[in-house]
């Protein structure tokens, strides 16, 4: 028996009537970066994308991709952060943002990662790369980290280096630096509070680089990371996440001319993430939202649930519903097992990306009898022949 896409509108209209929630566009945020990424980690929405997947050069925004990998080599036990690592003539050779090390120091790694993420440190970025290359070299940890990147879904990553230094090939997409960001924060929630630091003062050497350079960290908007990122080539960047209440928003913007100008629109971009949109109920696990036709069962249908409470960000105006289907592939062949994921709740906010969420069995349908078979059989030929012999090809 083929399979047929099948979408349950009327019952579901009837369902989601009562919600009443907006359909209004969200006002879209008119950025100045050359390239931008707005996203709600909570409800996984979408809220800008601008030349999102443009592989851009990233400054030192990139650093982050060596923090994750040295996150990853403290959570396996291949660094521990007492270990005090070595300082070669390469690492030492870097200028732009430092630590100031040489070759006499031995430094801490917690050291090297507070000096890589308040003081956007390349040397000490150079120096964790040396340390966990394959090859010894940072140019092996480049290739390392590329190869990594890619297994985390960041295709449009390309590195050549541990810390943005300018580089032909080195690039990075908006999107996969937010993707970055969220997996720091999801992952190692023991090493984020590091990027909320605002100073870090290093052997008292560097007076004049002891301050984060994120200009959102202390304005009360609930931001606590990342990165920023300055070159000739790629302008002002940041990669920048906030927490307010429930809600995180991450974003990565890069190609601005000041940083006043970058400041400006990182404080505008959060201030729109949380002000024009609001998360609102949809349903609740265990409404019934639809139901789907089954053959072979000892019932004919079976109602289909949200497999969990579905929320939706939407523009705070409102003045219509929500627009949302059901759709499975049907009819159902019995047996059904209750809570079997048979289809899929469809909910289209407008101005925002569609959202999918799986429907389940909300009950148990038992395979039937011979003479349920029987009569099942015979209502699909009838419906077959009524169809016409259109049906049949």
């Amino acid at each position: 028996m083929a399979a047929r896409r099948t979408t349950a509108g009327l019952r579901l209209v009837a369902a989601l009537a009562c919600l009443a929630l907006t359909a209004l566009p969200a006002a879209a945020f008119d950025t100045k970066a050359r390239a931008a990424y707005v996203i709600d980690v909570t409800t996984r929405t979408v809220l800008l994308n601008k030349n999102a997947d443009e592989p851009l050069p990233p400054a030192s925004m990139s650093k982050l991709m060596t923090l994750y990998v040295a996150f990853e080599a403290l959570r396996d036990g291949r660094l521990t952060l007492d270990e005090r690592l070595p300082v070669s003539r390469h690492a030492m050779s870097y200028g732009g943002s430092t630590m100031f090390l040489d070759t006499t120091d031995n430094v801490r790694v917690e050291d090297l990662l507070r000096g890589i993420i308040v003081l956007s440190g390349n040397d000490a970025c150079a120096v964790i790369a040396e340390a966990l290359s394959p090859d010894g070299t940072e140019s092996g940890f480049a290739r390392y980290m590329t190869q990594r990147a890619q297994q985390m879904g960041m295709t449009n990553s390309t590195f050549m280096n541990s810390n943005g230094w300018p580089a032909p090939g080195h690039r990075m997409s908006m999107r996969d630096l937010a993707l970055l960001a969220t997996h720091i924060i999801v992952d190692f929630p023991e090493f984020y509070p590091l990027f909320a630091e605002q100073k870090f003062e290093f052997d008292g050497r560097a007076p004049q680089n002891v301050s984060n350079r994120n200009p959102l960290l202390g304005l009360g908007i609930g931001a606590d990371g990342l990165k920023t990122g300055h070159t000739t080539e790629a302008g002002y960047g940041l990669v920048g996440s906030a927490k307010q209440g429930d809600r995180r928003v991450v974003f990565a913007m890069t190609g601005l001319d000041t940083q006043e100008a970058r400041a400006e629109e990182a404080r505008s971009i959060v201030n729109w993430s949380f002000r024009q949109f609001a998360e609102k109920a949809v349903t609740k696990q265990g409404d019934v939202i639809a139901t789907a036709q089954v053959v072979m069962g000892d019932k004919t249908e079976v109602a289909l649930t949200a497999a969990r409470d579905v929320t939706a960000l939407l523009p705070v105006l409102s003045d219509g519903k929500l627009e949302a289907e059901a759709v499975y592939d049907g009819p159902l062949e019995a047996p059904v097992a209750a809570g079997a994921e048979v289809g899929r709740l469809i909910i289209r906010p407008e101005g925002l990306p569609e959202m999918s969420v799986p429907l389940v069995a909300a009950e148990a349908v038992a395979r039937g009898g011979f003479m349920v078979k029987l009569r099942s059989a015979a209502r699909h030929i009838a419906k077959r022949l009524n169809e016409g012999p259109e049906a049949a090809s």
